[in-house]
């Protein structure tokens, strides 16, 4: 497992940068870096089931699930990943089972540090840092342009 982090500064507020990530309207345009199309089903309140999913091209979706660990409003969120899903079908042996991911939201003089922490199986450390490092940038240009 590899335990990789993303920051980046960015000239908003916390509470804005928060609703750019994770409304799921502005949600849907930075994950494009993961894949087109991608979105998610649930909640971001602690206890919430979330499905991150993304379609694939014969109509059914692939992605990640998992349970909201801690929710700072604003702040901090935290994800533990349950499993994974692949052409709609849950699978709870894979190798996301465990894994965490969280993102922290630290504003100071109305610029907002957005840092992302992930762990991830090694075989997949290599797509996930381009994938975040592309997803990061978006989301500074989201959050920066409204």
């Amino acid at each position: 497992m590899e335990n990789l982090r993303f920051s980046v500064d960015v000239d908003a507020p916390a509470q804005h940068v928060w609703n750019v990530m994770l409304d799921l309207d502005t949600y849907r345009e930075w994950t494009g870096a993961f894949h087109e199309g991608s979105t998610y089903e649930g909640g971001w309140n602690e206890g919430d089931e979330i499905r991150f999913l993304g379609p694939n091209d014969n109509g059914t979706s692939s992605g990640l699930f998992g349970s909201i660990v801690e929710n700072r409003r604003h702040e901090f969120v935290s994800i533990r990943y349950l499993g994974d899903i692949e052409n709609d079908v849950e699978n709870r042996e894979g190798p996301a089972v465990g894994l965490h991911e969280s993102y922290s939201f630290i504003e100071t003089d109305g610029v907002t540090t957005l840092t992302v922490d992930l762990e991830v199986p090694d075989e997949w450390a290599s797509d996930m840092h381009g994938m975040w490092s592309e997803a990061i940038v978006t989301i500074k240009q989201l959050a920066e342009r409204a």
